[in-house]
């Protein structure tokens, strides 16, 4: 199948339309996502993202669907009751920043979305609005931060994803004063772009040493993918299996690690790393897995014995975020 703009969105015309004629109780379905960007695929692969809205609370929040190895529809079912307060909606860094990203409008019941869009979007990029979607995040990343410097995480995958988590939010915290927060696959990808637009390129490399510090030697990297791989696969068959690391998304993240590995391998550890710490969860009985895992961790200084200086840098990338967002504040005389 060769996969197109075209292909991709007829493809979600014919998910819309199927499923609006077999629940009538929908509200709206809407487009955004990667679709929406210049170049949708990563490695040959993408997913199709889809907001299903329903009229009362939906049986599931999200679901993966399988169209090809190559393509999947990735659905976020919402509530009609989650768009009913436009000052929140304006307030919410995810759910407000992806209504007024232009999304692609598949099904609509007595022009919901056009008057929720207009609603919310109207004053959404003015910058007070920007700041109060930026703030929380970096309050969150603090959060975590605190939480890891207290030592409320006991050493294991659940450790690492609150740091990672920690620093996702820091680095959407900046992301979000110029645009939508940045999602996994192209996350270290579009961020030094964020950062160059208020003209603070240094969180950039600071995020990058935060998870990735030092050359990784080829055996150690072939090493990794392997057991990554076979982690993602073994936990994808788990009852607990989160939808981000559903069967169908394994080569979605191997081609988009593999693609980026070359020239960004900050960009391919991001994912990686994040993704083979969300199958730990998983896998918390399987020793050769935890083997692996800890290993690389280890290398990377993400391990127990080295952490405290991660979280030490932490502390000081977090400080960098919060002068960054002051210094923004003041320029939009806030």
């Amino acid at each position: 199948m060769r996969i197109t703009r075209e292909t991709l969105t007829k493809a979600a015309r014919d998910f819309a339309k199927q499923r609006s004629q077999s629940d009538r109780r929908l509200v709206c379905i809407y487009l955004t996502g990667s679709l929406l960007e210049e170049e949708p695929l990563l490695g040959g692969t993408t997913d199709i993202d889809l907001v299903v809205v329903h009229d009362d609370e939906p049986p599931i929040n999200r679901e993966i669907v399988r169209l090809t190895d190559e393509v999947h529809i990735d659905v976020a079912h919402r509530s009609a009751a989650d768009y009913r307060q436009p000052r929140h909606l304006r307030l919410d860094p995810w759910l407000g920043a992806f209504l007024c990203q232009n999304p692609i409008v598949l099904y609509d019941t007595q022009h919901w979305f056009e008057f929720t869009q207009a609603g919310v979007c109207a004053q959404f990029y003015q910058p007070d609005y920007v700041l109060q979607r930026a703030r929380p995040l970096a309050e969150s990343a603090r959060q975590k931060w605190m939480e890891l410097h207290n030592a409320e995480y006991n050493p294991g995958p659940i450790k690492l994803l609150a740091y990672l988590k920690a620093l996702e939010n820091a680095a959407n915290s900046i992301a979000c004063l110029n645009g939508v927060p940045l999602t996994e696959r192209r996350f270290m990808v579009n961020f030094p772009d964020r950062a160059q637009a208020i003209q603070r390129p240094g969180l950039s490399a600071g995020l990058l040493d935060l998870f990735l510090n030092q050359p990784i030697s080829d055996e150690d990297w072939l090493a990794w993918l392997k057991n990554w791989k076979i982690a993602l696969k073994t936990a994808s068959q788990m009852e607990n299996c989160p939808p981000r690391i559903h069967p169908c998304r394994e080569l979605y993240y191997e081609r988009a690690i593999e693609t980026l590995k070359t020239d960004n391998l900050g960009s391919a550890m991001w994912i990686l790393l994040r993704t083979w710490t969300l199958a730990l969860l998983c896998l918390a009985n399987n020793e050769s897995s935890n083997q692996a895992w800890q290993k690389a961790c280890q290398k990377l200084a993400l391990d127990e014995t080295q952490f405290e200086p991660r979280i030490v840098a932490l502390d000081a990338y977090l400080d960098s975020v919060e002068e960054a967002l002051d210094v923004w504040s003041a320029q939009m005389g806030i």
